[in-house]
């Protein structure tokens, strides 16, 4: 798989690193079923405190920098860690940003709305719009950039999470990143888990096992904010959109994507019980942070499976940590 002719900027420091859960492992024991848990520290990154999004940014802010944008403009949550993420590479990169983020989570209290990615987004120098729930975000980016443009300025608006067929390809180079890691680690992965948002995640992951001639059910994920059916058709389209970007010779199957939404809870954002035991074991035993809203939901859904022994035993299984840890203190009273 070449992706040498989009233009991409450096964001990450090279590959992310896979690591084995040794401790969580002993701690759970037998509930295991002797199935073997690794990491991918995609938490981690140079900028902005890491995440998954920058290696969507990568792709993004490659192609905006290429036709000489001067400012970007992104959608997401109050606590969007793609909107935090996009302020922090953009004022690496020296491009003006600005936010159009709405109140999709019934909070109000002083942590949620101005602690966690909400303080880091203003540190990073962004122009911040804060719009009701119901608001079309997108709709107001799209017009506020017409608006900067009429004034001379070169505008590029990416949309919630980054996942345009374009950032995906962040995760389709993730995916050849993992099959080399595996290789040199002498495993063979029965499955890469990762929490579904905006779906860009595990789109890129899917349309890049295919590239790459595996299978794209290699690839699941948990939805934290659209039911399953919307999760799972939203990302089979990105993941087609995004194949035919690398190869358009190639298609994906109407079964080819693998959404479980049952760990999702009430809803986006919201708080479950599996999130808060999630957190705090992966803490209390390896010493790692996950967040609450995206990949605590999303290990909680592995360990379940795990536990209701839905893999055979001595399998090899991968949670891409996706970042998001400055939600925990939008969370402190959860915890």
């Amino acid at each position: 798989m070449v992706l040498t002719r989009f233009p991409r900027v450096a964001l990450t420091d090279g590959p992310t690193p896979i690591r084995s859960l040794d401790r969580l492992s002993t701690h759970l024991g037998p509930e295991l079923n002797g199935v073997r848990l690794f990491v991918k520290r995609d938490d981690i990154g140079p900028v902005g405190l890491g995440g998954n999004k920058l290696r969507k940014l990568e792709f993004l802010l490659g192609q905006a920098l290429a036709e000489r944008a001067d400012t970007v403009i992104t959608v997401g949550a109050l606590q969007s860690n793609h909107a935090r993420l996009t302020a922090a590479s953009a004022a690496r990169m020296g491009l003006a940003c600005e936010l159009f983020l709405t109140r999709s989570v019934p909070r109000e209290d002083a942590d949620y709305t101005a602690n966690g990615n909400r303080l880091l987004q203003d540190l990073f120098g962004a122009h911040v719009h804060l719009l009701p729930g119901e608001a079309d975000s997108l709709a107001q980016a799209e017009a506020r950039a017409e608006e900067l443009r009429a004034e001379g300025r070169r505008v590029h608006v990416f949309p919630s999470g980054g996942s345009s067929p374009l950032g995906c390809l962040g995760y389709a180079a993730c995916a050849a990143e993992i099959l080399e890691q595996a290789a040199n680690l002498g495993l063979a992965f029965a499955r890469i888990v990762v929490p579904n948002g905006s779906s860009g995640t595990h789109a890129g992951l899917a349309a890049g096992l295919a590239a790459a001639g595996r299978d794209p059910h290699l690839a699941q994920s948990y939805t934290v904010l659209a039911p399953e059916p919307e999760a799972a058709a939203a990302t089979l389209a990105r993941a087609r959109d995004t194949l035919a970007l690398i190869d358009g010779s190639q298609t994906l199957a109407d079964d080819a994507i693998l959404v479980d939404g049952a760990h999702r809870g009430p809803g986006y954002g919201i708080p479950t019980e599996g999130m808060r035991e999630a957190v705090r074991l992966m803490a209390r035993t390896e010493g790692l942070l996950l967040d609450p809203v995206y990949s605590g939901k999303a290990f909680a859904g592995l360990l379940h499976d795990v536990r209701a022994g839905r893999y055979e035993r001595g399998a090899a299984v991968l949670f891409v940590m996706t970042g998001g840890v400055p939600g925990l203190f939008a969370y402190r009273s959860e915890f």
